[in-house]
C-alpha cells in the first residue's frame, strides 16, 4: 500500500534564531539593498521566521541598527591607544573615523543628540579616550566635552559628505555639475574660484582627514599642556 504524501509546510517546533544569525541577516540586507531598506518585516522574511519571533530579540528597527553598530564597533575598535594625551585623542578619533567610514550609514544613525546612550562598551571607550585625553592635557571637563563634540562633528561630517559625494561621482552627476559651474564662473566676481577651475574635483577628492584632524585638535587644546 503506498504511503500517504507528507504534509506540506513546516511541522514541529519553529527553528531557533540566535542574535548572531539575526545580525548577519541584517548585514546581508544592508549590503545588498542599502540600510534604508532594512525593516523588521523584511528581516523576518530573510530569516524565514515571523516578525513576532524577531521581536523577542530586537525592540524595533532602531534597536536593530544600534545592535549592528555596536557589534561592528566591537570588531573594529581596539583599545591600544597612546598614553600621551594629544596622541590618544588623535588615535581614538581616527579609529572612530575609520570604523564608521566602512559603514557610512552608521554615522547617519548617530547624528541625533543623545547618541551616547545608544553606544556599547567599545565605542564608549573611544569617547572616554578623547575626553580623558583633553582633561589630561589641561582642559576643564566642560572644555573636554567641547573638544569631543567638535571632533565628532568634524568626523561625522567628513564621512557623510564623502559617502554622498562618492555616490554622485559614481553616477557622473557631481563632476558634470562642477564642469558646468566652473565653465560659467564670472571671473570678475569670483576670481579665485575661476582660477582654481578644473582642479577642484581632484583637490576635493583628496583624503585630508588625518592632517585636518591634527590641526583641529591642536586648535582645540590649550596652548600649553599640563606638565607630566
Amino acid at each position: 500500500m503506498p504511503r500517504p504524501d507528507a504534509p506540506h509546510g513546516r511541522t514541529g517546533r519553529p527553528p531557533v534564531t540566535s542574535r548572531t544569525q539575526i545580525l548577519a541577516a541584517a548585514r546581508h540586507i544592508i549590503d545588498r539593498d542599502g540600510w534604508e531598506k532594512l525593516s523588521i518585516r523584511r528581516l523576518a522574511a530573510e530569516l524565514g521566521i515571523g516578525a513576532t519571533t524577531l521581536y523577542h530579540h530586537v525592540r524595533d528597527r532602531e534597536d536593530l541598527l544600534i545592535q549592528l553598530l555596536n557589534e561592528h564597533a566591537d570588531q573594529t575598535l581596539h583599545r591600544e591607544l597612546p598614553s600621551e594625551p594629544r596622541d590618544r585623542i588623535i588615535a581614538a578619533a581616527t579609529a572612530i573615523h575609520d570604523s564608521l567610514a566602512a559603514w557610512p550609514w552608521a554615522a547617519e544613525v548617530l547624528t541625533a543628540d543623545g547618541f551616547l546612550g545608544r553606544l556599547g562598551g567599545s565605542a564608549l571607550w573611544m569617547v572616554e579616550a578623547i575626553v580623558s585625553g583633553a582633561i589630561d592635557y589641561g582642559c576643564t571637563p566642560e572644555q573636554a566635552v567641547h573638544v569631543f563634540r567638535s571632533i565628532w562633528y568634524y568626523t561625522v561630517g567628513e564621512i557623510l559628505v564623502r559617502a554622498h559625494s562618492g555616490g554622485q561621482r559614481a553616477g557622473g552627476g557631481s563632476t558634470a555639475h562642477l564642469d558646468t559651474f566652473f565653465a560659467n564662473v564670472d571671473k570678475s566676481q569670483l576670481p579665485r574660484l575661476a582660477g582654481i577651475g578644473d582642479q577642484w574635483p581632484a583637490l576635493a577628492s583628496r583624503n585630508t582627514y588625518p592632517q585636518g584632524l591634527r590641526q583641529f585638535v591642536d586648535g582645540l587644546l590649550p596652548k600649553t599642556p599640563l606638565p607630566t
